[in-house]
Formats: C-alpha cells, sequence, structure tokens
C-alpha cells in the first residue's frame, strides 16, 4: 500500500513581492496571492483529499483556507526552513550554504539547516505512513518542505533540489505529485 500526496504552495506574499525571505516570520498573502489561491480552488475542486495538512506559519494556514474553503490539520513540521537572522532579508545568500550548516542565529529566531528540514519531513512521512496508508493528502507549506520532499522521495541531491526548484524558472502548477511507499 501507498500514500499519495499532492504538495500545494502557499500563495504570493508581500515577502515574495519583495524578494524578502520570510522564513518562520508568519507573512501576509499579497492580492496576487489571494487571487492565485482563488483560482487554485476552483482548479483544483474535482480532486479529493482524504485529508489537508499545513503548516502553522500564517501564510499557509490563510493559503489553505482560501483554497480549500475549510480548516487544515496544523503540523509545525512543515514550516518553512528557519532562517534565522537573515528573516526578513532582501539579500541574495546561496543556500547550499546552509544545506548542513544552520542558517546564523538571530535576536527572534534560531536558524536551521536544510537537514533539519529533512528531518523534520522524514518524521511527517513516517507519521503519514503508521496513520494514512492508502489515502490521498494535501499538503499546503513552504519551499523547504518541499523540496526535503524531493530530496527524500525523488532521491535528489539537496543541490539538485535547488537547482531544479520549479520557483527559478517559474513553472508553477497546481500541485505536484509525490508517492510515499
Amino acid at each position: 500500500m501507498s500514500i499519495k500526496i499532492t504538495y500545494f504552495v502557499h500563495g504570493t506574499t508581500n515577502d515574495n513581492e519583495q524578494n524578502k525571505k520570510t522564513g518562520w516570520a508568519p507573512g501576509e498573502l499579497s492580492q496576487k496571492g489571494i487571487h492565485q489561491l482563488i483560482n487554485l480552488g476552483k482548479i483544483i475542486d474535482s480532486k479529493k483529499f482524504d485529508i489537508i495538512f499545513t503548516s502553522d506559519l500564517q501564510r499557509a494556514i490563510d493559503s489553505t483556507m482560501l483554497a480549500f474553503g475549510g480548516y487544515p490539520e496544523i503540523d509545525k513540521r512543515l514550516r518553512e526552513c528557519d532562517y534565522g537572522s537573515l528573516t526578513g532579508s532582501l539579500e541574495y545568500w546561496d543556500p547550499t550554504r546552509y544545506i548542513n550548516n544552520p542558517h546564523p542565529k538571530g535576536t527572534k529566531y534560531n536558524g536551521e539547516s536544510y537537514k533539519d528540514v529533512e528531518n523534520r519531513m522524514a518524521d511527517f512521512l513516517e507519521f503519514l505512513k503508521e496513520n494514512y496508508q492508502g489515502k490521498h493528502i494535501a499538503i499546503v507549506a513552504h519551499q523547504g518542505p518541499q523540496l526535503a520532499l524531493d530530496v527524500l522521495l525523488k532521491n535528489k541531491t539537496w543541490k539538485q533540489a535547488f537547482d531544479e526548484d520549479w520557483r527559478k524558472t517559474g513553472n508553477w502548477q497546481p500541485g505536484w505529485e509525490y508517492k510515499v511507499i
């Protein structure tokens, strides 16, 4: 038996539009993001999910409610990577620097590595295996957890996941499919 996951990213935020790194900050959906999610809801209206999970960050919760019209199951393991002192930053940094090393600690956020995100997602996948065999799961979350699924379920390296990230090309789609065996 297996579990089917359809992964959705939260809608565009004001921070996204300004190229700010939101990390663990709540983030607020922009007007563009609100319209994206209303349209996503229309596109996926015919899809049926056994359960919908989202991170506990406000932009993901708001996205889930707009697209799916209901309350999701909230799970902290689906949070974005904690960018530490780089949270809210406009500066570019090479994410591969933080695969094994945590982002620098800040006054409000502690910083973590992408391996930390991978470990959280591996734990979440074990939870799904124990509780949702044969089910179709929807997840609404962030870049870090999605790339971690690419690493865990599609056997990519972190560098490959970053290099092939759809965000670089703008190749958004209404959900990415993953299978947990």
